[in-house]
């Protein structure tokens, strides 16, 4: 299991309805990416969320657009006349993250899209499993492409491990924010949902998908431990949830209620 590497041969344009000021971008491949910067507001930690969720729902099945490590360049931000561009590239050089870019698609309506009732159960047990705070009305993070819904932008999901010390206290959480979800109301299954997706996690996987993350965007000011520690730790996170997935389950099945 590994992601490819591209390198950042363009920058084409700012998309200004994320917050942390994403961008499409050319790779040496010739494909066109929408990348994360490592130097945005969020910090390293939220690319370290985007893998590791992304690719928690790349191993259940579920629909995520491909995602690439980019190296990027700093020397690209001399073409940028915007100064708080330049600045983000600057802060950014070296390795960041992107997702493969989709061509013609749209964002979600909830109000004119129907979305299946066992892909809806689906996605709100995989967020409320990675605690993922940001696909609500408000902010969907779907797009419709090839008319089907595509799951994008996981930065904010493991939210707790901002200043995380490794504890294993965030594992039982049973989410309650999964009420703000844009699916819920069409979630017409969630037990079902927790039937088929659990058994397909296990330790290795999430081993797997550890040993993606950089090392650089394990530590810092606020992680000390040593980089192999802190992946442990979030396997065991993880571990800890999936065997606590009761209480997020419940939860959900009774917001929808």
């Amino acid at each position: 299991m590994s992601l490819r590497s591209i390198t950042a041969a363009r920058y084409v344009t700012p998309l200004r309805e994320g917050g942390s000021l994403p961008a499409v971008i050319e790779g040496d491949d010739d494909g066109l990416y929408v990348l994360k910067f490592r130097g945005a507001g969020q910090g390293p930690k939220a690319l370290v969320a985007e893998l590791v969720a992304g690719e928690i729902a790349r191993a259940l099945g579920l629909p995520i657009p491909e995602l690439v490590f980019v190296d990027l360049d700093p020397e690209l931000a001399r073409t940028e006349p915007d100064p708080e561009i330049q600045q983000l590239i600057k802060d950014s050089a070296g390795l960041n993250l992107a997702l493969d870019y989709l061509p013609g698609s749209i964002n979600f309506d909830p109000v004119a899209e129907q979305v299946d009732g066992a892909l809806a159960s689906e996605v709100v047990w995989f967020d409320a499993f990675v605690s993922n705070v940001d696909r609500s009305f408000r902010n969907p993070n779907l797009l419709i492409w090839h008319r089907k819904p595509w799951l994008i932008d996981h930065g904010a999901a493991l939210y707790f491990h901002h200043g995380w010390d490794g504890s294993p206290s965030h594992a039982g959480s049973p989410f309650p924010m999964i009420r703000e979800h844009v699916l819920l109301a069409r979630a017409d299954d969630i037990a079902g949902a927790d039937a088929r997706l659990a058994p397909k996690l296990a330790r290795e996987d999430f081993a797997a998908i550890m040993a993606m993350v950089p090392d650089a965007w394990l530590v810092g000011a606020d992680t000390p431990a040593d980089p192999a520690e802190h992946r442990a730790a979030y396997v065991e996170h993880f571990m800890q949830r999936l065997a606590q997935r009761q209480r997020f389950v419940e939860e959900a099945v009774n917001a929808r209620a």
